[in-house]
């Protein structure tokens, strides 16, 4: 049985969740930063271990896949045992991951390295549960912060991981960085971050987290491999399929056991189950679409017959540009939900998403629009980060917050290695040859783009429709007009979605 926390109301009980948010946001700014450090230093990467482009695509995959497995289990530790405490092990292991990959002799300890930095993906989860303890009343505030501090981290830890390496000129100096920052981080979260005080009842359900954990593995490895072991080989089908098979008996355990990994009641009639369905298509626009937008910014118009021709350096300042967009939409998120309704942010979100995708298929060839475009799908997606979470969180049972969280965080890996296959096929449905003789390459041709593009444009809309459905209260705000204690939160009552 859960025991609820006493809400922190006082003046002094504010000023400790300030605090505690506080550190907890510098966090995320740090998350942010570690996961946008890699991908710009893939190129010095390969060079030091000696492998190539395909290889290369294991150093984000490794870290991908192993969040599958280790998010649902410490989040739903952190609600038996207490958050603060599996935030601090996962930051600890997240900190022995970077030293790994800072001092590792070989490409294969490299990706171990990468592998064991996961727990990442679970800070989140567990800051969503610590901040919804301390108050629940300003959870939708702090959770816009964390998830902003998270948005302009990834962006400030690609621009800064480029600057240093161009600076210093030395791979191992630049891989220090993310393990020396989340060393620092270790006493702080042992010091400075309050324990939650409910905790889930029963025993932990390791039969469901191993079958969920390799279920989610098998089917997304073999979907995010897809196009590198090929649609026809045995082994892409046997991992997916197998994967598939071990989701399905997961499920099965799930219903029979006592204390269950994931109570399935909270996906089908605790009202989180839209709210994450949402999520899994707004992951899939995010991951998917804006790999194919950069890559049609950088094409020469002049060699293929499309793009713009920008600069790596000029794609990131306009990504910079979208990111801190989606930084200032993730903030004011709680206040905007507050106006018009956690519902109505939900379909501005998804609308804005769809018009700056209709905006790439639309003008092309026009600078001024593409760039206003990412921009505006910047403030789509931070709206999108603020406010779904909000809802799953609040929502969430009190002793399950973390295990909720985790699912709506998963729920948007999944749809990245998704997204990720689907959209490879999809392009390389449009293959086209440019140039004659030793010249000629073989590249995607305009149709591939706007095919991605069009399918990211229909997601949009597509999350749009479905937050009309989606049973929450008009306001969001951080002090709710007080309703009698017997009354629960409306948002806890509100019908199942």
């Amino acid at each position: 049985m859960a025991v609820p926390a006493p809400p922190g109301t006082s003046s002094s009980g504010r000023s400790a969740l300030r605090g505690a948010v506080g550190f907890l946001v510098v966090m995320e700014l740090g998350s942010g930063m570690l996961q946008g450090w890699y991908p710009v230093l893939l190129g010095a990467i390969g060079e030091e271990f000696g492998v190539g482009a395909a290889q290369l695509n294991w150093v984000s995959a490794a870290y991908m896949l192993a969040t599958v497995v280790f998010v649902p289990i410490l989040a739903k530790l952190g609600d038996r045992y207490g958050h603060k405490r599996l935030l601090l092990i996962s930051t600890a292991l997240v900190a022995l991951g970077s030293i790994v990959v800072a001092l590792a002799p070989t490409y294969e300890i490299f990706l171990v390295g990468r592998a064991i930095q996961a727990p990442l993906a679970a800070f989140l989860p567990l800051e969503f549960a610590i901040v919804r303890n301390r108050d629940e009343k300003s959870a939708g505030r702090s959770i816009g912060k964390l998830v902003g501090a998270l948005t302009f981290g990834a962006a400030i830890g690609a621009l800064g991981a480029g600057l240093l390496f161009g600076a210093i000129g030395d791979l191992r100096a630049v891989l220090w960085v993310p393990a020396i920052f989340l060393l620092i981080c270790v006493p702080v979260v042992a010091l400075l971050v309050p324990e939650t005080t409910v905790r889930a009842a029963g025993k932990t359900d390791w039969l469901g987290a191993s079958l969920l954990g390799i279920g989610l593995l098998a089917a997304l490895g073999g979907i995010s491999n897809a196009s590198a072991w090929g649609w026809a080989n045995p082994i892409t089908w046997l991992a997916i399929l197998g994967g598939i098979a071990l989701l399905a008996s997961w499920v099965v355990v799930e219903k029979r056991v006592e204390h269950p990994l994931i109570d399935l009641a909270l996906l089908t009639r605790g009202g989180i189950g839209l709210p994450i369905i949402i999520a899994f298509l707004f992951g899939a626009q995010l991951f998917g679409g804006q790999t194919a937008s950069s890559v049609y910014l950088l094409s020469d118009p002049d060699a293929v017959g499309f793009g713009l021709g920008f600069t790596a350096a000029a794609v990131g300042l306009v990504s910079l540009a979208a990111a801190l967009s989606a930084f200032v939409a993730s903030i004011l998120g709680d206040r905007v939900a507050g106006r018009i309704g956690a519902k109505g942010a939900i379909v501005l979100g998804g609308l804005l998403i769809a018009g700056s995708y209709l905006a790439f298929l639309t003008a092309p060839t026009v600078v001024a629009v593409l760039v206003a475009a990412l921009v505006i799908a910047g403030l789509g997606n931070g709206l999108l980060i603020s406010v779904l979470p909000t809802i799953v969180v609040r929502r969430a049972p009190a002793d399950s917050v973390g295990i909720a969280s985790a699912l709506y965080n998963t729920s948007r890996t999944a749809a990245g290695a998704v997204a990720g296959a689907v959209f490879a096929l999809v392009m390389g449905s449009f293959l086209i040859t440019v140039g004659t003789g030793e010249a000629a390459v073989t590249t995607t041709a305009f149709a591939g783009y706007a095919a991605v593009w069009s399918i990211c444009a229909a997601v949009g809309i597509a999350i749009a429709a479905l937050a009309l459905f989606l049973r929450v209260p008009a306001p969001m705000a951080e002090d709710p007009v007080p309703v009698p204690a017997a009354t629960a939160d409306p948002i806890l009552e509100g019908e199942s979605a």
